[in-house]
């Protein structure tokens, strides 16, 4: 899926975004681009070097997750300030940047096919140079060429801001050396949004300091390194002037935001701040680690004019013997005792969570047990996976390990059975008042959020009729739905 150019102000701006994600209704293939343009000072800087030197075009491809694409903003700020043209076609670019994910086998295998799409453009001289950046390339290093012959380059994690100077160097024949890596906290300022301007993602943190037995992301992104405050608030004021009037924060674990720093209750006095960003309507918190989640951020949610009532909270499972096998801190008693006191606190919360079916050893009584819970939790919104045995993870090494058809059987009943959950409650929507964001209104008609749904991840608002432009808040009430979408009629 490519993008057309997109022209402004003579430069042009434009990516691949190619991502699935798992909700409500499954894998679905989500492409999303916006253009946004530099401030007029970087705009200036852009252009004069364009003038100046030869026009050499980078095709960009970003995969994965929010905090891969607020990484992916960031490269392709660097890159056109650098003075490179950002091309709408990575198959026709001199160079192409490949910003992959690379945390379970399916993500893996979507970036390696979106490597060796390049390279065989390379060799039908299409290309001159494949760069790829990312997860995958920190996770496999230099076995990414084994791999996958005809790579120039692998950008490492904490190269991300140096791949205007990589990618120069990729042209001119040179290589650069790359020293140890260490973790450190990346300056998120300044970001190309992918994004449209009246939302964006707010990093708070890097790395994760669980111990999660199936999990890749601290092998990969490192110990959990929260932002100083001040560059977090920086930057939301950067986005806020900039146009944006709902910020989502997002972190491999929100809610220990602050921890490494002394900072107590680091995420409540960070929203607290936020909050007195005036034109900042929405505030949306995600990747709520469920034992981290306590009453004084209860509280803070409960009590906020911009925190949306909304807990992106990942459960993972509610079997004791395999939360403990997962190293997972929470217990199906903790978790039950959560749900109880995020409704009783908030009502009117909307609860997403994600689960694993088919780990290791999981008997056909533990997954039943996961489907009843899930029955009576009646979560709004529920994505599922598969186990994958990831090497390197404690998991991939234990016996019992289930068979692929076992697994995938288990994970579509257990979407099923959130399926008819879901579209119950959303039945029970009808006729209500909402407050909607419109995100895009073109001929093919409009399409907001209400507060209860995340960008990118949950399903949308149907509106009509409605003539309000992106980023504008109406009213609305809800009609019907169709499918996993909400239709509405504005008011």
């Amino acid at each position: 899926m490519f993008i057309q150019d997109a022209c402004k102000e003579g430069f042009i701006a434009c990516i691949e975004r190619k991502c699935v994600f798992s909700g409500n209704a499954g894998n679905q293939d989500v492409l999303l681009i916006r253009f946004r343009r530099f401030s007029k000072e970087r705009n200036h800087i852009f252009m004069k070097k364009k003038i100046q030197n030869q026009v050499t075009t980078v095709g960009f491809v970003a995969l994965g997750c929010p905090k891969n694409i607020v990484d992916s903003e960031v490269m392709l700020a660097q890159i056109g300030q650098a003075g490179f043209v950002l091309s709408g076609d990575p198959d026709r670019a001199d160079v192409v940047v490949i910003n992959t994910c690379g945390f379970i086998a399916p993500a893996k295998a979507e970036a390696i096919s979106a490597i060796r799409q390049a390279v065989n453009q390379k060799r039908r001289g299409h290309i001159r140079k494949v760069v790829v950046a990312g997860c995958l390339s920190e996770r496999m290093g230099e076995a990414l060429r084994q791999e996958v012959k005809g790579i120039d380059a692998i950008v490492g994690l904490d190269q991300r801001d140096r791949i205007a100077e990589i990618v120069a160097a990729c042209l001119e024949g040179r290589s650069l050396r790359r020293e140890a890596s260490v973790p450190e906290i990346h300056d998120d300022r300044g970001r190309l949004l992918i994004t449209p301007a009246h939302w964006a993602y707010l990093r708070i943190s890097e790395g994760c300091d669980r111990k999660c037995s199936f999990c890749t992301i601290p092998s990969i992104r490192g110990r959990f390194r929260s932002k100083p405050m001040e560059m977090v608030l920086d930057e939301a004021r950067e986005l806020v002037e900039n146009g944006a009037v709902e910020l989502s924060l997002i972190a491999q674990d929100s809610n220990y935001y602050g921890r490494d720093l002394k900072l107590e209750n680091g995420l409540v006095k960070l929203i607290g701040e936020m909050e007195k960003l005036e034109s900042l309507r929405w505030i949306r918190l995600m990747y709520l680690y469920p034992s981290g989640v306590d009453d004084a951020l209860l509280e803070a949610m409960a009590k906020s004019d911009k925190v949306v009532h909304y807990a992106d909270i990942p459960v993972q499972h509610i079997n004791n013997r395999i939360l403990k096998c997962m190293r997972r801190a929470d217990t199906k008693e903790k978790n039950l005792h959560l749900i109880e006191r995020l409704r009783t606190r908030m009502p009117d919360v909307v609860l997403r969570t994600t689960m694993i079916v088919g780990y290791p050893g999981e008997t056909e009584a533990e997954f039943e047990e996961l489907l009843e819970f899930v029955r009576w939790a009646q979560f709004d919104a529920l994505g599922c996976f598969p186990f994958f045995a990831e090497p390197g993870t404690p998991a991939a090494e234990l016996a019992d390990q289930l068979p692929d058809k076992v697994k995938h059987k288990r994970a579509d009943r257990l979407m099923q059975t959130q399926q008819e959950i879901v579209f119950a409650k959303m039945d029970n929507w009808k006729g209500k008042e909402l407050t909607v964001l419109v995100d895009d209104n073109d001929s093919d008609g409009a399409v907001g959020r209400h507060y209860g749904q995340a960008p990118h991840i949950d399903s949308v608002c149907l509106l009509a009729p409605c003539d309000a432009p992106p980023g504008t808040f109406i009213n609305a009430r809800v009609t019907g739905r169709d499918g996993y979408d909400f239709e509405v009629e504005t008011r």
